[in-house]
């Protein structure tokens, strides 16, 4: 029996961080039981690492998927996404008349939706809407979207279609779905809507092996924090709150971002600076990065924009039993934080809020179950297999 025909449109690239860890491991297991088509954009610094291509070709040889690839602009804002929308529809078109037709298009986020939406009204297709967060409320949050601006409308009426139209919902937090099903409760009256967080792979996130005992502090952070929705004022404060409470305390900021720009926007003091690491990684790099954290912080702006954001970097630091620190505010963070004990949350970033925070960090750590917990709730909430499998019963279900 062939396998379906599925197009999958992305603007992440395959590449990239994100797509490594939440695109490519979903189409190996979807791979299995349908045959896959994935437009995506490539960032032109992934592209030029040579080793990263041909390594990402061949895995998708290996499975049997078809890559093309476009090339990610982010410039000029905030026009850059709409512009996309032509030459992803005109490649998903030809792609479209010169291969199987597929018979479902698997659309991640809403410059991709807008595509699926057009396939599906000229040919019938259905598609799913793979939301991934609140992409609008995040744009006008980073500054690079005005409200009520006539983009921003234009921007709003696809939404409201989308979710209407596709045969399918996907949202990475239940969160976001109370908030768009009193926003949207005529077109989300009879829609599926799944649940599915970004799930790390737990095979690689794993807690370290027994060592030598080492009692040393080190407070990580890891992924960007100049995205505009990154409150790294609030981790200045925690590290100005560790280092007076744990003057031997180390930091270390991993992150892709500029590394004079993230310096210059932390602005360390010098009680810590000199024991503030920050660089990039590799992929490969990131679950000994991970394990080697005593706790791991992650701060991001509140309000509607962040309802819809489950951050991949606390699936793969309680994969490797290790804690959190976060704010109230991000998507189901303070539930699953306040449900399953696995970190503490900061509700402001005065000096008395953060020394409270570290206060309660360090008596969270004393618990000898806290690593077991972390995994545990990562087991259960966040691993690969429950995501891959939400995702295959979703296809059965729409293709049935």
């Amino acid at each position: 029996m062939s396998k379906a025909q599925i197009l999958y449109l992305t603007r992440n690239g395959l590449l990239e961080p994100l797509g490594q860890s939440q695109i490519l491991p979903y189409l190996e297991s979807l791979a299995t039981i349908a045959s896959i088509t994935i437009i995506s954009y490539e960032k032109p610094a992934d592209w030029a690492d040579r080793q990263l291509r041909c390594n990402a070709q061949r895995r998708c040889q290996q499975l049997g998927i078809r890559w093309f690839q476009l090339c990610f602009r982010a410039k000029p804002r905030p026009c850059a996404p709409a512009l996309a929308i032509p030459q992803l529809a005109l490649v998903a078109l030809w792609q479209w008349r010169r291969r199987r037709q597929p018979v479902l298009v698997h659309a991640r986020s809403y410059i991709p939706a807008a595509i699926a939406l057009l396939l599906h009204r000229l040919t019938g297709v259905p598609f799913i809407f793979d939301m991934r967060a609140l992409w609008l409320e995040e744009l006008i949050t980073a500054g690079h979207l005005r409200r009520g601006s006539f983009l921003h409308r234009i921007l709003l009426g696809l939404e409201r279609r989308c979710l209407h139209e596709a045969s399918g919902v996907v949202s990475l937090t239940h969160s976001a779905v109370g908030y768009l099903q009193a926003t949207y409760p005529r077109e989300l009256a009879h829609q599926r809507v799944e649940v599915i967080p970004t799930c790390a792979d737990l095979q690689r996130f794993l807690p370290a092996a027994l060592t030598v005992a080492d009692d040393s502090l080190v407070i990580g952070c890891i992924g960007t924090v100049l995205s505009g929705w990154f409150l790294i004022d609030w981790l200045q404060a925690f590290f100005d709150a560790v280092a007076r409470i744990e003057p031997t305390a180390r930091f270390e900021l991993i992150s892709r971002d500029d590394h004079n720009a993230t310096l210059k926007a932390l602005n360390p003091s010098l009680a810590w600076r000199d024991r503030l690491t920050i660089r990039a990684a590799k992929p490969e790099e990131m679950p000994a990065i991970v394990q080697r954290h005593t706790a791991s912080v992650m701060f991001f702006t509140e309000g509607l924009s962040k309802l819809g954001s489950s951050p991949t970097r606390m699936a793969e630091v309680l994969g490797c039993g290790r804690p959190v620190v976060s704010n109230p505010g991000v998507g189901d963070v303070e539930q699953v934080i306040n449900d399953h004990r696995v970190g503490v949350l900061a509700r402001g970033s005065s000096r008395i809020d953060m020394d409270s925070c570290v206060a309660q960090l360090l008596a969270l750590l004393q618990d000898p179950q806290l690593a077991y917990r972390c995994r545990c709730t990562a087991e259960e909430l966040f691993s690969l297999e429950a995501g891959s499998a939400a995702y295959r019963r979703l296809y059965a279900d729409i293709l049935s």
